[in-house]
């Protein structure tokens, strides 16, 4: 009598991802993860300490650098040091998700819990605009709109295809400029808290812009088999 085999192969299909969008959508989930770890190491030198509700601020007065340096928050943990710790671990886990696995079946669901996990344990809430572009760029990494490749001309995309490395470089540098100024309020040339901040804002929205310009460009993809 002929055996059967207890496990059977399952079939492999084949799909093919936006690199673009893929990149995109990583590079604003380590934004955020980013931005867990800043909060969460302010919070940690609060100490062991009760929180004065769900809306903190993740700088406390002993450290506080300048007027707009508080770095706002929210948290459902009661305690400034555990809520610090959780931050850093979830912001790190952020980071290695949307490097590693932002394009994996689910992972626009996954990427989306992570960063309101992140949220509601101290990470930060300017960070939420950098988690729901990140989301609606990962939603899309294997169904890219059209738009994207046919909203410039074809010697327009291959230009932007070929610079992308560099726009993503770039909006990291502003948001650099954003973080430092953020927490220590330190703009060469001015100490005028009202232009620093207005400096940090406009820091972060050429950051955004940058990189929603890289997801324009030819048509790139990659190949990937997904087990069905």
């Amino acid at each position: 009598m002929q055996s059967t085999s207890t496990f059977e192969k399952r079939p492999i299909k084949r799909s093919t991802y936006s690199e673009a969008a893929k990149t995109v959508a990583a590079a604003l989930g380590v934004a955020v993860g980013i931005s867990g770890i800043d909060h969460g190491f302010f919070e940690i030198l609060q100490g062991n300490t009760t929180t004065p509700g769900l809306f903190v601020q993740a700088i406390g007065p002993e450290k506080l650098m300048w007027v707009n340096g508080t770095e706002d928050a929210f948290t459902i943990i009661p305690n400034f040091l555990v809520t610090g710790v959780l931050s850093i671990l979830v912001g790190v886990a952020m980071i290695i998700w949307s490097i590693r696995t932002v394009h994996a079946p689910n992972g626009s669901r996954f990427f989306l819990g992570l960063g309101l996990l992140l949220f509601l344990v101290g990470g930060g809430i300017g960070m939420l605009a950098f988690l729901f572009f990140g989301w609606w760029v990962a939603a899309r990494i294997h169904r890219p709109p059209a738009l994207w490749t046919s909203f410039f001309p074809p010697g327009v995309n291959e230009t932007l295809t070929r610079i992308r490395p560099a726009l993503i470089t770039a909006a990291f540098v502003f948001y650099a400029i954003a973080l430092e100024i953020a927490i220590t309020g330190y703009v060469p040339g001015t100490t005028d808290a009202g232009l620093c901040l207005a400096i940090c804002w406009g820091s972060l929205l050429l950051m955004m812009g940058l990189l929603g310009l890289a997801l324009f460009g030819e048509p790139t993809g990659r190949d990937v088999e997904e087990v069905t």
